[in-house]
């Protein structure tokens, strides 16, 4: 089965109320006081900047960055992860990057993907992404790749380059994709998606593909896989 993304499930007419009502509230004055005067309308603060951490080789953090503008020509390496979420029976949750992403757009790839921010353990930002991209809870969160690391360049020159370790997530939630990061979630089995993706006739992701390769030798049912060691994690993300 395969689930669209959220602005597709909503009401449009309660979409249009609802950005009507926000317009209105941000357009009114402030409070009028007894004697005719208009209070200043409160202070909006300003969102918090998304941040990854930067890394040195080894995988110890040596700074930060915007994550809007991380990614470039001479992207520098830094911490990220990426999950791959089954259901009960062993099926693979496969996404579709929305068109509005930065880097491979409207690219097949795994479950998710994600940067933990700034002293943010590995665990709770999988948790995190999952709820923003997916609108799945995970409980249980399994590391399985600890050591992963890749650097792929798009056709126009922009470069990923991460330390990204690779969870497993098991829920027998339905998804509910958040538009502006995944176009289309849908199950697929493990076994042929795996073969699919290593005999190139599936195009996905270039970090998706690596991990199929590592995964693979995991064994051949994914809720089996061994958990990795977290003592093999990168220094950054070992706290």
């Amino acid at each position: 089965m395969c689930w669209p993304s959220r602005s597709h499930q909503r009401n449009a007419g309660a979409e249009r109320g609802s950005a009507d009502d926000i317009r209105a509230e941000l357009a009114a004055p402030g409070p009028v006081r007894h004697d005719g005067t208009v209070t200043s309308a409160p202070e909006v603060e300003e969102p918090e900047v998304e941040e990854v951490v930067l890394l040195d080789p080894s995988g110890r953090a040596v700074g930060t960055a915007p994550k809007a503008t991380v990614h470039g020509l001479d992207t520098p390496l830094h911490l990220a992860f990426s999950c791959y979420v089954f259901d009960p029976a062993g099926r693979l949750l496969v996404t579709r990057r929305a068109e509005s992403k930065r880097t491979w757009p409207g690219t097949w790839t795994n479950s998710c993907c994600g940067h933990p921010g700034p002293r943010e353990p590995l665990a709770e930002a999988v948790r995190r992404r999952l709820v923003d991209e997916l609108g799945l809870s995970a409980p249980e969160v399994d590391l399985l790749l600890p050591k992963f690391r890749y650097r792929a360049a798009m056709a126009d020159g922009t470069v990923e380059n991460e330390l990204c370790p690779v969870f497993r997530v098991v829920t027998g939630e339905s998804p509910s994709p958040e538009p502006t990061e995944v176009d289309v979630a849908q199950w697929e089995q493990w076994q042929p998606f795996a073969r699919s993706v290593l005999d190139g006739s599936r195009q996905v992701s270039p970090w998706c593909h690596d991990q199929v390769e590592q995964l693979v030798g995991l064994g051949e049912d994914p809720l089996r896989w061994p958990v990795g060691d977290a003592a093999d994690l990168p220094p950054a993300a070992a706290g």
